[in-house]
């Protein structure tokens, strides 16, 4: 729930921050100076680049919740049952044997997102975030194909 609240206020940040440089930018559309009416125009830009990137985070974050209470629900969520140090971190040694399941499942099941879904868990675990992102993206491709949405 921590998670959520800070997203929420992360996000009500930078639509504020959008309203304020908009009303900033055409405050330069405004002026005569060309030079100003440029970055009016950059300013725009920016914003318009930023709030799209806002939406596709929060779509990805709401869609990956929805396809995780889904397996939950079939019972195909992976326990979190890997050793951790004192810190917390996650054993990196059990994190890639865990790893090596997930991805023999997504190799032999290529177009189910379940697979997908737990390759990313498996990759996140095994401290590849880049490459978890990407078995995500992955997922939710499969999963909205399937969907429909």
């Amino acid at each position: 729930m921590r998670t959520k609240i800070g997203v929420v206020a992360i996000a009500a940040l930078m639509l504020l921050f959008a309203v304020v440089a908009v009303v900033s930018a055409v405050g330069f559309l405004q002026a005569p100076q060309p030079i100003a009416k440029i970055l009016g125009v950059a300013v725009l830009c920016v914003v318009a680049v930023g709030v799209w990137t806002l939406w596709r985070e929060l779509r990805f974050g709401l869609t990956m919740e929805k396809m995780g209470r889904t397996l939950e629900a079939e019972g195909g969520l992976p326990e979190d049952n890997l050793p951790r140090s004192a810190a917390g971190r996650i054993d990196r040694a059990a994190a890639d044997v865990q790893f090596e399941t997930f991805r023999a499942e997504a190799e032999a099941a290529p177009q189910d997102w379940r697979s997908w879904y737990r390759l990313s868990l498996g990759y996140d675990a095994s401290g590849d975030r880049s490459r978890a992102r990407k078995a995500m993206r992955d997922a939710i491709a499969l999963y909205s194909a399937r969907s429909g949405s």
